[in-house]
């Protein structure tokens, strides 16, 4: 007995044994296999590509350069399945003979591939510039190349364009798709973006100012941007830079850091140094030290460390992202006021973006009082501006915070009264915690394998001795083929529903509103309830019509977008129910009801008319330009415009009609038409492809209507087309405008004789010219919603 089994594991090592091989080119049929196979780019061998060590047993198929560092580690400058590592054992890149290019994990599933076809014989070669290419020889362009789809590095000419972004990695050690992405956005702008923990936020250039106040251009829509070989880069928005060190051919990299800074990196005697950076003062990078934190610099060096806000502790001291959390209860119980909370200061502290509500010309006294009536106020801004006006900023997070000398102005931290001295104390302590950046740790993924049986007849053989001389292993073997899970089971623990929203079943939505007794609205989408939450929060409660969405998967992913969604113009939504056919919606009660509403009764003056196309228009360029998903609106009218107690616009029923992503090329195909008649742009009519710019179109009309008082589809006594309605309404203001456009009689023509002639002339006119603007024919003739919101507020201050 004992002979059989010495001779089957002689066997058995010698089947398990293997040596490593190289080469240039993989034909039709081939594989590399991991870990030991390998591609040597041609002709002088810069770069490798083979299997990556990414954690225990857990491998990429990745680009590096040939030549280590100087601390021996390989720079990784590409990965195909950085998310999906694969098994160390019998996992294959395979060309298949139909020109597929496929990474295969442990011989059972394919996790990654090029999904490309060809009826000619391809081969795939990596070039010494660090592209892998799969070619096929009868067409002049590769069939497909890496070059197309970067991860965090761009090489030299390698270029990025409005298919292809940068997302970097979540630590130095950890390769998998992390929080921070370089991307041409929807107005051919290149730009960062935080996308984390269900925040979203473009950060760089900075997004107070308007694209050509940082020095970029929106209108050369190809859309390329590149790094070449002399330390130059261009980008088609006019963005543009020399490193320290160019006009020197080196090795160099254009690298999306953890730490959501871009840089350029040489490499000189085997390492890597900083010869660009994006952004040098690095706390101003969204997400950095995560929600209810502040990053700090460390004397004047420049390195940042991060802290938790007094009464705060970490949720993870190995990695920062995950912010810090309140030692405290902020929960409110409808009794949120002074004798239950207070606030502590936080000198030249800044958090930057998740306003609720803006309030000028206030004191503080009265700003602290206005966040303390607000349940969902985390803390507030005050300041005064250039121009001696006392500015209130209501937090709904406290997120993006730094501390720096330049901020003149405190940050007012909310706290419970009997938590507030605590809380005040620790201001001035120091966190134990000085981590930088991400953890560092490797993260290994658990992933099961089906047991295959072999099938050599040496195979046969090794499991008929091993059966005979070690019956007990195999009895465990079988034990565990039993009672291992499943692939779909396996990768339930994985899955996650990122949203920040409370999960209601429907009959506590029954319960809420009353078995939906009190209709408050209805729109295409669904009808609007009057209701009140079990914390006796006042709520509308949307019922969408059933064949909105076909199920709940769809329902739950778009619900997910919306959550990433976050601005003081936009309503917000506190939970949803999906249950069986219901979906349903829970959102902030608007005490003012609708802007229809409101026109209809003739309630609005002037200035709250001005303010509201402004509020209006800041949320549709934030869901245009400023989130990770394209969002159009594409039913933008009075109805969807709600009014706060103070007047401030809500537009609502975004996220409902369509997502796009950033990455859609061009317009976008609708199955049928969407909107409203009176306020539907000309694309919509003549099948043109859609953008954004059918909600600036909407904006226009609404704006008109703002100022007339009339309303687009009753403009005309008869039941003529919406089109045609719309064009009576627009053509009538413009000849009023041109006729008389000297001297600004015409205004007193068209202007809702409701305002009985108490507004202003000047921002009248611009008004006007911004409403005539936005409902053009020929959409390229609009201006985006950043554009008006710029013109709105230039006119404004003035």
């Amino acid at each position: 007995m004992s002979l059989q089994i010495l001779i089957g594991l002689i066997i058995l090592l010698a089947s398990l044994h293997s040596s490593s091989s190289q080469t240039s080119t993989l034909n039709n049929g081939a594989s590399l296999s991991a870990p030991q196979d390998f591609l040597t780019s041609t002709p002088n061998g810069n770069f490798t590509a083979g299997f990556y060590q990414v954690g225990e047993n857990a491998y990429s198929f990745a680009i590096w350069f040939s030549e280590p560092l100087i601390d021996g580690n390989q720079t990784v400058v590409w990965m195909a399945n950085r998310d999906r590592p694969v098994n160390g054992v019998k996992s294959k890149l395979s060309l298949l003979k139909s020109g597929n290019l496929v990474l295969n994990d442990a011989g059972q599933t394919d996790v990654w591939s090029t999904q490309t076809t060809s009826y000619s014989p391809v081969h795939l070669k990596l070039l010494d510039n660090g592209n892998l290419v799969l070619q096929d020889p009868t067409i002049p362009i590769p069939l497909w190349q890496s070059f197309d789809s970067p991860t965090d590095i761009l090489l030299p000419q390698q270029r990025i364009t409005g298919t292809s972004n940068l997302v970097s990695g979540r630590s130095l050690t950890n390769h998998s798709s992390g929080f921070y992405k370089l991307f041409f956005d929807a107005d051919n702008v290149l730009r960062l973006l935080y996308d984390g923990f269900g925040l979203t936020s473009v950060f760089w250039p900075s997004p107070w100012l308007v694209s050509w106040e940082a020095g970029r251009t929106t209108y050369n829509s190809s859309n390329t941007a590149f790094l070449n070989p002399f330390g130059h880069f261009y980008s088609s928005d006019d963005f543009k830079f020399n490193t320290a060190d160019h006009r020197e051919s080196i090795p160099r990299i254009l690298k999306l850091d953890s730490d959501g800074n871009l840089r350029v990196y040489s490499l000189k005697n085997k390492i890597w140094k900083v010869t660009w950076q994006a952004i040098s003062q690095t706390c101003t990078i969204h997400g950095i030290c995560g929600l209810n934190s502040l990053c700090n610099y460390i004397n004047h060096s420049g390195r940042r460390k991060c802290s938790c806000l007094p009464g705060h502790r970490a949720k993870n001291k190995t990695d920062w992202a995950y912010g810090c959390e309140p030692e405290f209860n902020l929960s409110c119980d409808g009794n949120s006021n002074s004798t239950n909370f207070g606030f502590v200061e936080l000198n030249h502290v800044e958090f930057y973006g998740y306003d609720f509500k803006y309030i000028p010309n206030i004191t503080l006294e009265d700003c602290r009082q206005k966040c303390l009536e607000k349940c969902r106020c985390r803390g507030f801004e005050y300041n005064l501006d250039d121009k001696d006006i006392n500015k209130c900023f209501l937090k709904a997070l406290l997120f993006n915070g730094y501390r720096s000398p330049d901020f003149k102005n405190p940050t007012y931290l909310k706290v419970p009264q009997k938590a507030q001295q605590k809380a005040a104390f620790l201001n001035d302590v120091s966190s134990d915690l000085q981590c930088e950046g991400m953890s560092e740790d490797v993260v290994v993924l658990g992933r099961n394998y089906r047991e295959k049986g072999q099938k050599t007849w040496v195979k046969s053989f090794l499991w008929f001795t091993l059966a005979v001389g070690v019956f007990e292993i195999l009895c465990l073997i079988t034990y565990w083929v039993k009672t291992r899970k499943s692939p779909e089971e396996a990768m339930i623990g994985y899955r996650k529903i990122a949203d920040r929203f409370q999960k209601f079943s429907y009959a506590e939505m029954k319960k809420a509103t009353g078995s939906f007794s009190e209709e408050i609205g209805r729109g295409s989408s669904g009808v609007v309830y009057k209701g009140k939450l079990p914390d006796n929060r006042i709520t509308a409660i949307k019922r969408l019509h059933e064949a909105n969405y076909q199920g709940e998967e769809e329902f739950l992913a778009e619900m997910s977008t919306i959550g990433k969604l976050n601005h003081m113009n936009l309503i917000e939504i506190w939970g949803y129910c999906a249950e069986g056919k219901h979906r349903v919606l829970v959102y902030e009660y608007m005490e003012n009801g609708s802007l229809a509403k409101n026109l209809d009764g003739n309630k609005l003056d002037w200035e709250t008319r001005y303010e509201i196309a402004v509020g209006t228009a800041k949320g549709l360029a934030y869901l245009h330009e400023e989130c990770l998903e394209w969002v159009l609106h594409c039913d933008v009218k009075p109805q969807n415009i709600l009014l706060d107690s103070d007047f401030n616009p809500k537009v609502i029923d975004f996220g409902l009609s369509k997502l796009l992503r950033r990455d859609a090329n061009g317009g976008s195909q609708f199955s049928r038409i969407r909107g409203t008649r009176g306020y539907m742009a000309p694309e919509w009519i003549y099948n043109l492809p859609i953008t954004c710019k059918v909600d600036v179109y909407s904006y226009g009309i609404v704006l008109l209507e703002m100022i007339t008082g009339k309303s687009p589809f009753r403009f005309c006594g008869d039941e003529e087309n919406n089109m045609v309605e719309q064009r009576r309404l627009v053509s009538w203001v413009r000849e009023k405008r041109n006729g008389g456009f000297e001297n600004g009689e015409w205004v007193e023509e068209i202007v809702d004789v409701g305002l009985d002639g108490k507004y202003d002339l000047k921002r009248m006119e611009v008004l006007v010219d911004v409403a005539l603007k936005c409902s053009e024919e020929d959409r390229d003739a609009r201006p985006t919603m950043s554009q008006v919101v710029h013109m709105l507020l230039s006119e404004n201050e003035d």
